[in-house]
């Protein structure tokens, strides 16, 4: 079916409600936990640990993010549901620091709660075209939480092969269904993504106190926690600052096709905010070590996590535009790559790299705003 390529007339607005904000508070509980694992340990064995946790995490977060934005939470039944679910998301944050270890029987185990109760409410409420598609997606949601609760129960080492198996079913589920039975509103679901985004990059201004325990106050660490402060606000306007948000929405509302709305609202809210958000988790742990640093030289672990954290996000973020056609991509792809370069900087001193990473940021923003001044067509 051929889509309108004109911005169609907007849809009602379902905003998203307290209970939802309430929901996604648990989620940044897991960020928490995803940084001070990765923290821990920065290295390769680390990184897949967080990249397997994260990315299961957040492919059923995401499915509850679709669920409110076709059932509101208006009933007390609605609501003890998510609230249950709730409770599921708890229980695997809280087993995250040990998923791999001695609870991850646990994390197995409310993973498997969570995907129950999602597919249970959709099924309740969700209506005649969700219950459909879910009569394809059901059973493979079903099989990658069975996976994940298997890996819990498993040697270490099968661990590993249970959760990658899992998400790669995740990831290729979509393409084994059609998604078009479910109902897509733009305003609510590209605000209720928006405040996940939020929400997490507190992580990194979370990151720099608990990095910043125990360290004397003097100049150096304030002048430290400033510049890791404004790479968050960066961020924050790489993300929202150029009206992103509001282009997105109007880029949904203008894909008259249900199948081909869902589709590209899983690729840009879903796939692609996957590295973001774990862009975001490698800069605050980054963060959080370069704070013991200050003036001196940062290890390559670290140093890695700060560059490749910012790359991460802005690759990602250039990609979700470009999925959505709703603005420049280049610029944000040459800031990832100049954020990579500032590793280079890290053996000289923490703050250096820190404050090359500023530049990049301020750099690609003033770039950016200069020439949507000047009116030029999105590239």
């Amino acid at each position: 079916m051929s889509t309108t390529t004109a911005v169609a007339d907007l849809e009602p607005a379902l905003r998203v409600s307290t209970l939802e904000l309430f929901f996604d508070l648990v989620f940044v509980f897991t960020i928490t936990q995803l940084t001070a694992v990765l923290a821990e340990d920065l290295s390769g064995p680390g990184l897949l640990r967080v990249l397997l946790m994260l990315g299961v995490i957040w492919w059923m977060y995401g499915g509850y993010a679709w669920l409110t934005n076709a059932v509101a939470p208006s009933s007390g039944l609605r609501r003890g549901l998510l609230i249950t679910g709730m409770g599921g998301f708890l229980v695997v944050a809280l087993a995250v620091p040990e998923a791999f270890g001695g609870a991850g029987w646990a994390f197995g185990a409310a993973y498997f709660v969570v995907n129950a109760v999602h597919t249970g409410l959709f099924l309740l409420a969700g209506g005649r075209r969700a219950a459909g598609a879910l009569a394809w997606l059901g059973p493979l949601n079903a099989t990658s939480a069975g996976l994940v609760l298997a890996g819990g129960l498993a040697p270490q080492s099968w661990r590993y092969a249970c959760w990658t198996s899992a998400l790669a079913l995740q990831i290729a589920s979509p393409y084994l269904h059609p998604i078009g039975g479910f109902t897509i509103g733009p305003a609510h679901f590209v605000e209720r993504h928006g405040l996940v985004v939020i929400v997490a990059l507190g992580e990194s201004v979370v990151a720099i106190g608990v990095g910043a325990a125990g360290h004397r106050l003097d100049v150096g660490l304030v002048a430290v926690a400033v510049l890791g402060l404004l790479l968050a606000y960066l961020l924050w306007w790489a993300y929202f600052g150029a009206g992103e948000d509001e282009r997105a929405e109007h880029s949904l509302n203008a894909i008259v096709d249900p199948n081909r709305r869902a589709r590209k609202a899983l690729e840009a809210f879903g796939y692609a905010h996957y590295p973001l958000l774990l862009g975001i988790v490698a800069l605050a742990a980054g963060v959080k070590k370069a704070i013991g640093h200050l003036g001196e030289p940062l290890p390559l672990g670290p140093a890695l996590a700060l560059g490749g954290g910012v790359a991460l996000f802005l690759g990602a973020d250039a990609a979700f535009r470009r999925i959505l056609a709703i603005g420049r991509a280049r610029y944000r792809v040459a800031g990832a790559v100049l954020a990579l370069a500032t590793v280079q900087l890290a053996g000289l001193a923490a703050w250096a790299q820190l404050a090359a990473l500023v530049l990049t940021l301020t750099v690609v923003a003033a770039v950016e705003r200069r020439l949507s001044t000047a009116g030029l067509a999105p590239a």
